[in-house]
């Protein structure tokens, strides 16, 4: 398609109203989180999603404390959803224990609790109280374009809708991202057999596994009550043939692991499997958008595999920098559409070297041999929990988060 460039370099740049009118494309967490935040702040924001409803799939969510933080900024209550957690035990498929992450002192360092949470419960605590009528499903985006004032977003059943802004926040097959000439995603090599299943007594309903072994990783973290999120991640090519009976595969990979997971092994059928496998692919951070009022965020902008649980996380660490970006742009008379472009470009330059650095940890794939992974037991848990501590404080823009909680951002609704 043609894009054609808008007036933002010239020096009679248009105003932008004191209300921006926000375009959101994606219903889904990253989506509806940013759209939350943006109505909060005052403007006047539209969702479109091209799924006929606002159900959603798919498993549980872990959610750290600068996630956690993020949603008590949108006012999210998440009482009661999903599971807390304390600790983190990694161990080798042959029982090595390799290091317990002590959740809990996480939190009382970094403030924000951790737990599990069942993504369509997330999705129902953002929803709730946020204006369904600014939601609108059916609506399949076939292009953007710039205007002299803004962005208009055009539809498969032909109309269109402008806006001051636009937001592509809709998720590893981004149109938007294809739209403004971002790089696509790229297959690590790895996939997830994952789900959520239904397992009676839980003996310990605070603590997640996770267990590194040659032929693969798996993972078993509690959700809330009855519920655990599974996970077997296996190497993955896009010559891959799915088996017939992908149960016995699992079982012949991970049986006699632990306990455990020869009883969730046992549980899982090949129904349960259905929609797996899901392969991992890493996004190309990237650069400015070719369309100025266009911006990406949440897996459109940086999918990652889900080695660190970090994918929601990074989608709420990005609202909350966006929402501080256009914050600082001036409101009514005084703004010009220079503004608002130099505000997104901010927003993107501040979250890059993060992103780019989870990124890549991310994609570090960790199956390794029991001989290879042998040094790693002598590291403590006090260090790796100190060793967490500092990665997730790093990761989680302290200074903007302060920023919210003291109300020094001029703008923010009260």
């Amino acid at each position: 398609m043609t894009v054609r460039h808008s007036s933002s370099e010239r020096t009679d740049a248009p105003r932008i109203p004191d209300r921006l009118r926000v375009l959101v494309v994606g219903a889904g967490i990253a989506g509806v989180s940013v759209a939350r935040g943006l109505l909060r702040d005052g403007h006047d924001v539209a969702v479109f999603e091209r799924r006929p409803d606002m159900r959603v799939g798919g498993g549980a969510v872990t959610i750290w404390s600068h996630g956690s933080t993020v949603l008590d900024q949108l006012g999210v209550d998440m009482d009661g959803a999903g599971q807390l957690l304390s600790t983190v035990r990694i161990a080798t498929s042959t029982g090595r224990r390799l290091i317990n992450i002590d959740v809990s002192t996480i939190v009382d360092r970094l403030g924000g609790a951790v737990r599990m949470v069942p993504r369509r419960v997330l999705l129902d605590r953002l929803l709730d109280g946020f204006p369904t009528e600014r939601v609108h499903c059916n609506s399949r985006v076939v292009g953007a374009v710039s205007t002299r004032d803004g962005v208009q977003v055009e539809f498969e059943d032909g109309t269109s809708v402008v806006g001051d802004l636009l937001i592509g926040a809709d998720g590893l097959h981004s149109k938007i991202r294809t739209i403004v000439g971002a790089p696509p995603a790229r297959p690590t090599g790895w996939c997830s057999w994952q789900g959520l299943k239904t397992v009676p007594h839980i003996t310990e309903s605070d603590v997640a596994v996770q267990i590194i072994g040659p032929r693969g990783n798996l993972g078993l973290w509690p959700a809330g009550g009855s519920d655990l999120q599974w996970w077997f991640d296996m190497p993955w090519s896009t010559d891959f043939v799915r088996p017939h009976r992908p149960i016995e595969m699992l079982r012949a990979n991970f049986s006699g692991w632990s306990d455990l997971v020869d009883n969730v092994l046992a549980m899982l059928t090949d129904d349960d499997l259905a929609p797996s496998p899901f392969p991992h692919f890493r996004h190309p951070i990237p650069r400015a958008s070719r369309i100025p009022a266009v911006t990406l965020l949440g897996d459109a902008a940086h999918t990652m595999p889900p080695i660190l649980a970090q994918g929601t996380n990074q989608a709420l660490l990005d609202t909350m920098v966006l929402r501080k970006a256009l914050s600082d742009v001036p409101r009514g008379s005084g703004a010009t559409t220079n503004e608002l472009t130099a505000a997104l470009r901010r927003y993107e330059k501040t979250r890059r070297r993060r992103l780019s650095a989870v990124s890549w940890v991310t994609s570090r794939q960790i199956s390794q041999s029991e001989s290879v992974l042998k040094p790693a037991a002598m590291v403590s848990d006090s260090f790796g929990t100190t060793a967490m501590t500092t990665f997730m404080r790093w990761l989680s823009h302290r200074r903007i988060a302060e920023e919210f909680e003291r109300g020094r951002c001029d703008h923010f609704a009260t």
